[in-house]
């Protein structure tokens, strides 16, 4: 076991189809071609798969763990909202250059999220997903916020995180986010470290080759304050564009985006926004109270006239 997460998930909302995912993406660990591991080891891959969704159905449940298989106990995410990051950290960039955590914090909101670059399942989903709902926000990575991958494979070399982020930078087509997405990797004391302050849990299956880990994205504050975790390989762009917002403390975003924040309420139990009845209530009876006066100053100016 290697630190800390189960993968197929869509949050608690749903999963991803199983039979997709392998035709899309293969099995394979280390060295080992994924069409060759997937002929190899069709049914373990299989088993693998079912199990982690099956961890996802569990969700949080109390007892879930002892259900689990073996090679599933201890692997999930625990939510450590507002818990200070490590900044000290250190790693190594795309470019193999060092750099400290903190190095990224400071200027606005932060998303981390945590893959491995030779991941054959979900890793890429989760970029792609997050890839995709940043793309329909008029936030900017490298102007409005910051992302920070970091990969939990001690293995993981900046030649892959180099070609990791030319990837993602061409599916996302804006110019900007060369300076300001991120791609790290590091030793096992600092990746660790980090995925148990963020309470991501992940194994490493020695006979499939792969990990079983979560997926989800965490917002971070410009201080290095976990503040909001968002499940699963899609990610709502309403969703992503309030959690920015929350975690810049107001320093993005505009006026609209507040009324949303006053009516939409984020639940840790699901890592999305849902809608306050009672706010929305207050809010549509403002709403109306403001209608009435104007059609009664509208009305009295015409009697006048």
């Amino acid at each position: 076991m290697r630190g800390a997460g189960g993968e197929a998930v869509r949050g608690r909302g749903g999963v991803v189809s199983a039979s997709a995912l392998a035709g899309r993406t293969g099995v394979h660990g280390r060295g080992m071609p994924a069409r060759e591991a997937l002929r190899r080891r069709p049914r373990a891959h299989a088993g693998l798969v079912a199990g982690l969704i099956f961890f996802t159905l569990l969700g949080g449940a109390s007892g879930a763990d002892d259900r689990r298989p073996p090679g599933l106990r201890g692997v999930g995410l625990e939510q450590r909202l507002d818990a200070a990051l490590p900044l000290d950290l250190p790693f190594r960039d795309e470019s193999g250059a060092a750099v400290r955590l903190g190095d990224y914090f400071g200027h606005g909101p932060v998303i981390l999220t945590l893959v491995y670059y030779e991941c054959p399942m979900l890793c890429t989903e989760v970029l792609n997903g997050l890839v995709k709902s940043l793309g329909v926000l008029s936030f900017t990575v490298g102007k409005d916020l910051t992302v920070v991958t970091v990969s939990f494979e001690p293995h993981d070399t900046p030649v892959a995180a180099a070609a990791k982020k030319a990837a993602v930078l061409t599916r996302y087509g804006r110019p900007e986010a060369a300076a300001g997405w991120h791609f790290l990797v590091g030793d096992e004391p600092a990746i660790t470290r980090l995925a148990e302050t963020v309470g991501f849990h992940y194994a490493y299956d020695v006979t499939n080759q792969q990990y079983a880990h979560a997926t989800a994205i965490m917002l971070v504050t410009p201080d290095g304050h976990l503040s909001r975790y968002l499940y699963g390989v899609e990610y709502s762009p309403r969703d992503l564009r309030l959690g920015l917002v929350e975690a810049s403390a107001n320093r993005i975003g505009s006026a609209v985006d507040q009324v949303l924040l006053f009516c939409f309420h984020y639940d840790p139990a699901t890592g999305k926004y849902g809608a306050v009845v009672m706010n929305l209530v207050r809010l549509g009876g403002v709403a109306t109270v403001l209608a009435l006066g104007t059609a009664i100053v509208v009305l009295r100016r015409r009697e006048r006239s």
